[in-house]
């Protein structure tokens, strides 16, 4: 996952830094917000956005705080456009602050903060904040970035400010600089929008996870480079639910990395329902169906489809001549108990939450480029020049893609699953094939433990510009030349990939899982490895959401990665070797193509053993 080698690579002595320029994530810590006023029963929501001069282009008006914050030069840039707000950068102790009210109409279920930011900080320190910047609503502080979030570029930013929907609030930023070096807080294209419709309340006392069994159809015919994608695809459901499906939500993850509306995704002529305008930053699509589907009838949503890879080494990214294809194809969202999920991007792990389902993908590309998938792929002989790869994967969650001139070493796992490794140029044959050998281990390591491969063969891709380390797909993986991180994506295809969960609100599931069962797959025992553990808050915990280690980003690989496995560490010594190995086993058995939740995991670990576990999961701030 992303930022991944914050923690995973530690013990090889790697730093990575995250400095991806992209859009729409890192949704906030929780704020605690004083009560909302009361209101009256909501009308009908029509999406909003509320911020005036977000932008900046129009001067200070009606913005108010330091003279001479909003700028158009001085050796920083905008996002868009020629001004922008600079708060701090002078060296010394300094607070330049801005803010305006702000209302935030009634009637919708959501509201979103955004604001692209720039940092950059003569600061050498990678642990200590010496500088920050805080984003209030009133008096409460719902976010706070200092000079260990600096980056290359703008990285846009996203808060839940949904408590205070109704309400006439201040909107502020304030910058606060130490007695020593620079940290300069740069902002732009503020925005704060209101979605969802409040009217149709979530179905509270129906937990079933809907809509169910998606099978996806795709066909996508692809430029000279591999970059641009055009075609159509389409998607057949049912609704498992015995409340009424009246709508589906169509998640277009990567339009993050476009600024909304203009976006990489383009969905049109949209068929099986009424398309809504783009909310959750231009990444959630509503498709209102023509009739309520009760429970067990189906539906099919099908649109034209255009996607542009963005330029930068990323999960959704362009590195030369090669495209990195991740999270591009729209799925369904899920609506449980909770509602729809439609939580925002996050660059900083993921949001991703997605019910096991069917792909049929056809890519036509040049013959020129290579297009390792997801699933088992038969390539065919195409128009001249071109070839038609025809993609097949059963039971996953998503479906990711490369296009580009890789080179491509393949084997089989003793166990008999084909392994292909595909390499940008500059990697090795050698490296390619020690990579090969690492897939070949892990991957049987991995069923040996938890159940058997079932996907088929695994591709992976190898390209050591990327700056987040590694990232997992079914059946498809991305990676640097790094035997530990490549074990551990491996791994992810049983926990997130087999076992799945919502990643956003409980991404421990996933991380510290994959993370235990890579020091088990390396021969590494966890000893004592808790006894470094040390809280930097007592908010801090390793069930917390993403929307929390946005808000604490430098914490997150510490936690979840870290903290997480050792707490599996300590679970297997304190209930036993043996008792450990049959509880993952027969867990992942259970939740096979299914979804793990906190409170299902400490069932049966409890269920495990004669040992009470209640201080365990307190001790070791598991929480659910």
């Amino acid at each position: 996952m992303r930022n991944r080698l914050l923690s995973l690579l530690a013990a090889a002595g790697v730093v990575v830094a995250g400095g991806a320029v992209a859009a729409a994530p890192a949704s906030a810590a929780p704020a605690t917000p004083s009560a909302p006023a009361s209101h009256a029963a909501p009308a009908a929501c029509a999406p909003t956005q509320v911020v005036a001069n977000g932008g900046f282009e129009s001067g200070t008006s009606p913005w108010t705080g330091t003279t001479g914050a909003i700028t158009s030069g001085g050796g920083q840039s905008a996002h868009t456009g020629t001004r922008f707000a600079w708060l701090d950068g002078y060296g010394s102790t300094h607070t330049e602050s801005l803010a305006q009210t702000v209302t935030i109409p009634s009637g919708c279920s959501s509201a979103s903060l955004t604001f692209w930011l720039h940092i950059d900080t003569a600061e050498t320190t990678r642990t200590t904040a010496y500088d920050k910047l805080t984003a209030k609503i009133g008096s409460t502080t719902v976010a706070t970035y200092s000079n260990l979030d600096a980056a290359s570029g703008y990285v846009q930013r996203t808060v839940d400010v949904s408590a205070y929907i109704g309400q006439s609030v201040s909107l502020g930023f304030t910058g606060t600089e130490d007695s020593g070096l620079q940290t300069s807080f740069v902002l732009d294209d503020v925005a704060l929008t209101t979605s969802g419709d409040s009217t149709t309340p979530p179905p509270a006392d129906d937990p079933t996870r809907t809509p169910a069994a998606p099978a996806y159809t795709v066909s996508l015919t692809s430029d000279a480079t591999g970059g641009t994608w055009n075609g159509h695809e389409s998607v057949n459901f049912t609704n498992a639910s015995a409340t009424p499906l009246t709508e589906v939500y169509l998640r277009l993850w990567d339009n993050y990395h476009g600024s909304c509306p203009s976006t990489p995704i383009t969905v049109t002529n949209v068929t099986g329902g009424t398309a809504s305008a783009l909310t959750v930053n231009c990444t959630a699509l509503k498709v209102t169906l023509p009739a309520a589907l009760a429970q067990g009838q189906s539906g099919t949503v099908g649109f034209d489809l255009k996607i542009v890879v963005p330029s930068g080494a990323d999960r959704f990214g362009k590195d030369g001549s090669f495209s990195f294809i991740g999270n591009a194809l729209p799925v369904l969202a899920i609506r449980d108990a909770a509602g729809w999920h439609l939580d925002p991007y996050t660059n900083n792990g993921e949001a991703f939450y997605s019910l096991a389902a069917d792909f049929s993908v056809t890519l036509d590309h040049p013959t020129s480029i290579s297009v390792p998938a997801t699933g088992t792929s038969v390539d065919t002989p195409g128009t001249s020049g071109r070839t038609v790869t025809k993609a097949t994967a059963t039971k996953v969650r998503d479906f990711a893609w490369a296009a580009g001139p890789f080179s491509k070493v393949s084997g089989t796992s003793p166990a008999g699953v084909k392994i292909n490794v595909y390499a940008v140029s500059g990697i090795s044959t050698a490296n390619s094939n020690s990579m090969l050998t690492v897939s070949e281990n892990a991957v049987d390591a991995h069923a040996g433990r938890f159940g058997a491969y079932p996907y088929g063969e695994l591709d992976a891709v190898l390209d050591n510009n990327f700056w987040f380390g590694g990232m997992e797909y079914p059946g498809f993986v991305l990676d640097l030349v790094d035997t530990t991180a490549l074990t551990h994506e491996i791994g992810h295809q049983w926990w997130y990939g087999i076992v799945g969960d919502d990643e956003y609100n409980s991404p421990w599931l996933d991380e510290s899982f994959a993370d235990y069962s890579t020091d088990l797959a390396l021969g590494k025992t966890g000893a004592s490895c808790w006894n470094s553990v040390s809280w930097a808050s007592s908010a801090e915990k390793i069930t917390n959401s993403m929307a929390y280690w946005d808000a604490h980003s430098s914490r997150y690989g510490t936690v979840v990665y870290n903290y997480g496995k050792c707490a599996l560490h300590d679970l297997r010594r304190l209930i036993g070797d043996s008792a450990m190995t049959t509880l993952l086993h027969d867990y992942a058995q259970a939740h096979w193509y299914g979804v793990s939740t906190t409170a299902e995991f400490k069932a049966a670990a409890q269920a495990a053993t004669t040992v009470d576990l209640t201080s365990f999961w307190t001790q070791h701030r598991i929480d659910g």
